[in-house]
């Protein structure tokens, strides 16, 4: 029994740290929808352009890491900006579903454009901020690295509820929920959707920087590469209504764990895949009992 206790205190340690990166992808996906009502297909390749401007920083240009990091941000925010300019504000009037056309292209043309540019088959490394590990108590190994990214999204979470009790977060609620009032009392629906998307690919930034480190990668690496967390971080905005922030940072964590509990050994053998379907049996039991979510009751508030 003790050795099974351990097992799980481990699965669910690798759970919290992975599902910290869930959550920060989780939390771009709700802010954009939120404001915008928009699926955003493109919110991991925020992250993964992120990463690869910061590995031609740091390992081809030869700039320092906090310069590394301060370009790879900044490309990653550009492209939401653009993405919002080019894509969205032509489409605004468009259906749901040719907006999230519109994300799903954003996605796979910068897909395209990191094949052509690094190499389809070439497999990359960038430099951590720490490349230190210890051993929990309980056995389970965690890098520094994973636990800084932690740590990143708790302070992510207080900012980001701070910012919503602020002018300029309560505009974007504002403008979310009555454009046509919002523009008549000056808070211009423009600007607004521009900071939103900013804001959105500065969160898909930072899970790209902080999570390439961890591993290889390549192209595709947030959506469906070795840390792919595109699929993952829908399930846990759905997990938050699609409306919560609090929820869609629960979400991402209970995503992590629920996956990596999934990979314990059955019987004594690990059986391939099983995170994967246990999480999809996890969340179709969620929706099947609350289509709505479970934290919709705060969506709101939050």
């Amino acid at each position: 029994m003790s050795e099974l206790l351990q097992e799980l205190a481990i699965a669910l340690t690798a759970g919290v740290l992975r599902g910290s990166v869930y959550a920060l992808v989780a939390l771009g996906i709700v802010l954009v929808y939120r404001a915008s009502g928009v699926f955003n297909f493109a919110q991991a390749e925020f992250g993964t352009t992120a990463l690869f401007a910061t590995y031609t920083a740091i390992e081809l240009w030869g700039w320092g890491y906090p310069s590394g990091f301060a370009f790879g941000m900044a490309v990653g925010i550009a492209m939401g900006l653009l993405t919002e300019r080019l894509v969205i504000h032509p489409l605004r009037n468009a259906s749901r579903v040719t907006l999230l056309v519109g994300t799903a292209g954003v996605a796979l043309a910068a897909i395209g454009l990191q094949f052509w540019l690094y190499n389809e088959t070439l497999i990359m490394t960038v430099r951590k901020i720490h490349d230190g590990f210890y051993v929990t108590p309980w056995g389970a190994p965690v890098t520094v690295q994973s636990v800084i990214t932690a740590g990143v999204l708790a302070v992510v979470a207080v900012a980001l509820a701070l910012f919503f009790r602020s002018p300029s977060g309560l505009a974007i609620q504002a403008a979310q929920q009555e454009p046509v009032a919002s523009e008549l009392i000056g808070v211009s629906v423009r600007r607004v959707s521009m900071l939103t998307w900013g804001i959105a690919a500065a969160l898909g930034a930072l899970a790209g920087i902080l999570t390439g480190p961890m591993t290889t990668f390549t192209a595709a690496f947030l959506s469906f590469g070795a840390y792919a967390a595109l699929l993952p971080g829908f399930m846990a905005a759905v997990l938050a209504g699609m409306r919560s922030m609090p929820g869609a940072v629960a979400g991402g964590l209970v995503v992590g764990c629920v996956e990596q509990l999934g990979t314990l050994s059955v019987l004594g053998e690990a059986v391939p895949g099983a995170g994967a379907a246990i999480l999809f049996v996890f969340l179709l039991g969620v929706l099947l009992v609350r289509p709505h979510g479970i934290f919709v009751g705060r969506a709101v508030a939050a």
